[in-house]
């Protein structure tokens, strides 16, 4: 266990150091904000643009506060998965490459302390910066529209948090199996978009797949409350993301061994 701390504490310094916990903080808020200010002042901006014809009104009703919330949480399931894919890809695979992996696992360094550390501190940076973008997102939702109560506006956050944490887990997993890092990226959004494909063409056969998760979202959001597939879908993710932790240490040493 104190391995496992001091390589993560090495893990969260390589991190600073490389500016991550100063970007990906700012690039989920940045997110976070694009979407209730620009549902917003969207009338505004189409009215500056000009090039309308002559007594030609642009009334666009505005957007419920669910609705900006769900478009937030659109905007990180496109672009907050692809910056995440993208900053982490390498965790593993480019420090096989590199062969910094072979330096650090000599004894008393486990296997799992090395690939548990990892995986905890990217997850810390991680829900630090989505829930930095959600709150910036909810403040302004907030401001510029109808309140969102906390404990809707709170399940949903953990409810899509549990979709991200199931990304970085498979991300983890390709990342071992692989020494190029852009292989174990594309493997973790092929993986992801195929999921999310096959669960939204069969929703009832698949109700419980992690790629369903953001669905559930809308019915917390309506205030129809946390319904037993969630729950289930919520604990089959965490047991799926625990199954590829148990196995990513050894498989990863099986590749290292030959």
């Amino acid at each position: 266990m104190n391995i496992a701390w001091v390589l993560m504490k090495k893990e969260l310094l390589e991190s600073a150091r490389n500016f991550k916990w100063v970007w990906m903080p700012i690039v989920f808020i940045l997110f976070g904000l694009t979407e209730p200010l620009t549902a917003y002042y969207l009338p505004d901006i189409l009215n500056s643009l000009g090039d309308l014809p002559e007594g030609a009104v642009i009334d666009i009703p505005p957007p419920s506060s669910e609705e900006v919330l769900m478009s937030t949480i659109s905007q990180f399931n496109m672009l907050g998965v692809l910056v995440i894919v993208l900053g982490f890809m390498g965790i593993i695979s480019g420090e096989r490459k590199s062969g910094t992996a072979s330096m650090v696992l000599v004894k008393p360094v486990s296997y799992n302390a090395y690939i548990y550390s990892k995986w905890a501190a990217s997850l810390l940076l991680i829900w630090t910066s989505y829930i930095l973008g959600m709150l910036s997102s909810w403040y302004y939702i907030n401001l510029l529209f109808e309140n969102i109560a906390p404990p809707a506006f709170f399940q949903s956050l953990a409810i899509y948090g549990m979709w991200l944490t199931f990304i970085m887990t498979l991300l983890l997993f390709f990342s071992s199996l692989v020494k190029a890092s852009g292989i174990a990226a594309f493997s973790t959004i092929t993986v992801s978009v195929v999921l999310s494909f096959i669960s939204g063409a069969l929703p009832d056969r698949l109700k419980w797949s992690p790629s369903q998760l953001s669905s559930y979202i809308t019915e917390v959001l309506s205030g129809q409350g946390w319904s037993s597939n969630l729950t289930f879908t919520m604990v089959l993710t965490i047991m799926i993301c625990l199954f590829m932790l148990v196995i990513t240490p050894y498989l990863f040493k099986k590749k290292e061994l030959t």
